[in-house]
């Protein structure tokens, strides 16, 4: 009588091959070459993002004469970074504040509607077929092309047409308008929502603009999260647009005043040397995106309807 061996005894028997348990070895060991590639890889992006920062906050540490006097990655001979903030705030009257409120209220506005607009959009293109909408979405993919430069002498002349120049309104209004955000937003909601939850939704009765405030924008979370931080960084540090668009000083966001401040110390004419000052308010103006950053991208998280519909 012959006995069959079992999976378990096949296995066992087999794993006591030297050689086998090598080669199994060798497949599941990952490239040492590959990874080693890409570590190296991820610190030279990492240094070329963080490098700049480094040089911002030791220049911000130094007075006008190390600043020109002594190597760019270390410090001068006298640390004057409280002087330098001190200067930043108190400069013609402490108009460094100014800027920075109206680069809040700028990039605020800006970054919570053109969150929500992206928002709706992109929903309405994943999850309603609607006539024209191949033709929009191929209409909005053409917008992401087109250089927001080559856009700036048209949105000049429309607002001031409409007597818009020289206010919040020529800031906020045009960043309102996200087409990647757009993009994003869609091809998110295409995968984030699934039909049966909105079937589900419909046969309890649920509207449409029900289904979307109350389910959608949960699902939906990260994606506006994405589009926020895009959209809060680029209104942030937008310069030709409001360069063209202001004239009064009072309403300069943080680049533009601070870029007029460097142009006047590098003009002379009797002008107080800020080089210093300038540099460090470059530094405070980063402060604020860090720190939106970190707090948000506890957020930033994919996968939230996973396990919301049973197969």
């Amino acid at each position: 009588m012959t006995i069959a061996a079992t999976p378990d005894l096949t296995e066992a028997v087999t794993t006591r091959d030297p050689d086998v348990t090598t080669r199994r070895r060798k497949r599941l060991r990952p490239s040492t070459k590959k990874s080693n590639l890409l570590t190296v890889l991820l610190w030279l992006c990492a240094l070329y993002f963080l490098l700049p920062l480094i040089w911002l906050f030791i220049a911000s540490t130094k007075d006008n004469a190390d600043l020109f006097s002594t190597f760019g990655f270390w410090f001068g001979h006298k640390f004057a970074l409280w002087d330098n903030l001190e200067n930043v705030f108190t400069v013609r009257g402490g108009i460094y504040l100014r800027w920075a409120a109206n680069t809040v209220l700028y990039a605020l506005v800006s970054a919570l509607g053109a969150s929500f607009l992206a928002t709706m959009a992109g929903y309405a293109f994943a999850k309603y077929q609607f006539p024209g909408a191949k033709a929009l979405f191929s209409i909005l993919l053409g917008a992401i092309m087109i250089p927001l430069t080559a856009l700036a002498l048209p949105t000049y002349l429309m607002f001031n047409s409409f007597g818009l120049t020289n206010s919040p309104f020529a800031i906020i209004i045009p960043s309102l308008v996200s087409p990647f955000g757009v993009y994003l937003m869609r091809v998110y909601a295409a995968d984030s929502i699934d039909d049966s939850l909105m079937e589900a939704a419909r046969m309890d009765g649920a509207g449409e603009a029900r289904i979307f405030f109350q389910v959608g924008l949960r699902l939906l979370g990260p994606g506006i999260v994405t589009v926020f931080l895009f959209t809060l960084v680029g209104t942030w540090n937008n310069y030709f647009l409001p360069l063209i668009m202001l004239n009064s000083s009072d309403l300069y966001p943080l680049t533009v005043g601070l870029a007029q401040q460097q142009a006047a110390t590098a003009g002379g004419g009797g002008s107080q040397a800020l080089f210093s000052t300038v540099i460090t308010g470059s530094l405070v103006s980063v402060i604020p995106l860090i720190v939106a950053f970190l707090f948000l991208q506890r957020y930033w998280q994919s996968g939230l309807s996973t396990g919301g519909v049973k197969g």
